[in-house]
C-alpha cells in the first residue's frame, strides 16, 4: 500500500511513521508514506498557500491552486483512491476501513484553518471521511489515523493477521476483556477458564464477555448485531 499525503506540516506524518508497528511495516516494505507539501507548489514567493475567503468571515482559506498542482503531481496507480480528511465527510468505520485496504495507492489531503477553497473538491472530487463531530486544527492528526487503521488489515502489519480480526468492531461487537501475569493482583484474578485450557469454553466466555461489554458501553451496537443476527 502506498500512502501519498499532502500536508503543510510533512514532519507530524514522517515522525509519527518511524515508530512501533508503522516504522515495521515501512521496513518491510509493506507501506509506502511519502509527503507531498503544497507549499513547493505555489507561484507566490512567500509560499504562501492561504488567502482571506471571498464575501468576508474569518479565518483563511487554502488556495485552490498549489494543492491541486500539489495533487496532479503524484503518481497514481489504478486502483487508487483520494481521501479528503473533512468534519463534512462520512464516518470513519471499520467497515470502510477494510474498503480502503483493497485499494493499492491511499492520495490523503490535510486541511488547515478554514478549510479548502471548493474548487478544489470540484477538481479533484475526492470521497471525504470524517473522524467525528468535531473539528481539528488540522488533517494530519485524522490522516495517521487512517494510515494506522488501514495499515493493520494488511498482510504482516502485525504479527498475526487474526489480531485485527478479533479487534473491536471487526465482528460487529465490541472487544472481550483481556488477562496476562500475574494470575492474581490486588485481589483480583484471572477467570479461571482462560486457564483450563478447553479452547471452546474459552471462546464461549470471550464470546459472551464480548456482548455483555457491547450492551453496556455501546447499546447501539449491541442493538444493531442482535438485530442482523
Amino acid at each position: 500500500m502506498i500512502f501519498d499525503v499532502l500536508s503543510l506540516f510533512p514532519e507530524m506524518i514522517d515522525n509519527y511513521c518511524s515508530f512501533s508497528i508503522l516504522k515495521r511495516a515501512v521496513e518491510a516494505g509493506i507501506i509506502t508514506v511519502n509527503t507531498v507539501n503544497p507549499r513547493d507548489f505555489t507561484l507566490d514567493k512567500h509560499k504562501k498557500v492561504d488567502d482571506s475567503p471571498y464575501g468576508g468571515g474569518a479565518g483563511m482559506v487554502l488556495m485552490a491552486q498549489p494543492y491541486v498542482d500539489a495533487y496532479e503531481s503524484i503518481n497514481q496507480t489504478e486502483n487508487c483512491v483520494t481521501v479528503m480528511l473533512s468534519p463534512q465527510g462520512e464516518p470513519l468505520t471499520d467497515s470502510l476501513v477494510n474498503d480502503f485496504a483493497k485499494y493499492d495507492q491511499m492520495i490523503l489531503l490535510c486541511g488547515h484553518y478554514e478549510g479548502f477553497d471548493e474548487r478544489i473538491r470540484e477538481i479533484i472530487k475526492p470521497r471525504e471521511i470524517s473522524l467525528g463531530d468535531f473539528v481539528l486544527t488540522g488533517g494530519e492528526l485524522p490522516a495517521l489515523c487512517l494510515i494506522d487503521a488501514v495499515s493493520r488489515k494488511l498482510e504482516g502489519t502485525l504479527g498475526k493477521i487474526e489480531s485485527a480480526d478479533e479487534d473491536s468492531f471487526s465482528n460487529g461487537l465490541l472487544e472481550y476483556p483481556h488477562y496476562t501475569r500475574p494470575r492474581e493482583y490486588r485481589g483480583l484474578a484471572v477467570p479461571e477458564v482462560l486457564l483450563n485450557g478447553n479452547h471452546k469454553d474459552i471462546t464461549e466466555f470471550r464470546f459472551q464477555k464480548s456482548l455483555e461489554r457491547t450492551k453496556l458501553k455501546r447499546p447501539d451496537l449491541y442493538n444493531k448485531w442482535f438485530d442482523n443476527n
